[in-house]
């Protein structure tokens, strides 16, 4: 008998939370809330893969605005690997999310490292290392000059996003920052907004992200002030290994590196001020 034909259309909202559960048996400990708010920020970004009727596989293709796009959340189930059926979905994922950017197309994705090689190939250029950083926390507390986010006029916040981000992706903004049982800061300083940074509940503790700040001493207030938000809990920070005062900041409060993804581009790597990135948002949905 034929072999069945590998079937790669859009995803159901039900699908998703399949992928969810993929993914955390791989160990990326999605948010609680993940599903909801990716699905909720752009239903039409999430393909499937189907075999013989079987969900197989997926990812996300987001397009933000069409201006930047972002391939995550790629996975195939175990026991389909080794046959070409992950090379066809993300071939596939690749060319529907051109389709859907203006030219000259930007694509950002962090790719497991494993797979880097595979990625470049695609044509995706390597730029650097995102590595996931873990500590359990005790003892942080809240320094001075440190606000609750939903205190700062939304417009702001979407300010000094859109300056740490390639593209506006305020629908997605406002969701991330008021998820369920998240917890998010700003800092100021001379009554302006100098940095803000996220942390949500996930499978296993919490991650924080985006974590961004004028300067080091911003960000190790703003990770402090959200870290003692969960005592005792593991906390987890995504960590540009661009920005050496990042690195510093994880080295600072002994935090150990547990995963990592490589920041890959296709087409030009975007102009961002790296040393203000101290946490990216979400390996997913970038």
């Amino acid at each position: 008998m034929p072999r069945p034909e590998l079937v790669i259309r859009q995803m159901r909202r039900d699908e998703l939370d399949v992928l969810v559960e993929w993914a955390t048996e791989e160990g990326w400990n999605p948010g609680l809330s993940d599903a909801e708010l990716f699905w909720a920020t752009e239903p039409e970004a999430f393909i499937a893969a189907e075999l013989a009727g079987e969900l197989i596989g997926g990812g996300s293709i987001v397009s933000y605005g069409g201006h930047y796009g972002y391939m995550g959340f790629f996975i195939i189930h175990p026991d389909y690997r080794g046959r070409g059926l992950g090379n066809k979905l993300w071939h596939e994922r690749l060319r529907r999310l051109l389709a859907r950017l203006d030219e000259p197309a930007v694509i950002g994705m962090d790719g497991v490292f494993d797979l880097q090689a595979y990625y470049a190939r695609g044509g995706f250029e390597f730029a650097g290392r995102d590595l996931r950083f873990e500590v359990t926390s005790e003892s942080f507390s809240t320094p001075d000059g440190i606000a609750e986010l939903s205190e700062i006029p939304f417009s702001d916040i979407a300010a000094y996003d859109r300056a740490h981000f390639p593209a506006p992706r305020d629908d997605f903004l406002r969701r991330w920052i008021s998820q369920p049982g998240v917890h998010a800061k700003a800092a100021l300083r001379a009554g302006r907004l100098a940095g803000f940074g996220v942390m949500r509940p996930c499978r296993t503790g919490y991650r924080i992200g985006p974590l961004f700040a004028d300067d080091a001493a911003i960000a190790n207030d703003l990770f402090c002030a959200l870290a003692g938000q969960a005592p005792a809990e593991p906390i987890f920070l995504d960590v540009p290994e661009n920005n050496p005062a990042a690195m510093a900041l994880a080295r600072r409060h002994q935090m150990k590196e547990v995963f990592g993804c490589a920041k890959m581009y296709f087409g030009p790597k975007p102009e961002l001020p790296e040393q203000e990135i101290f946490g990216i948002t979400t390996f997913e949905l970038g």
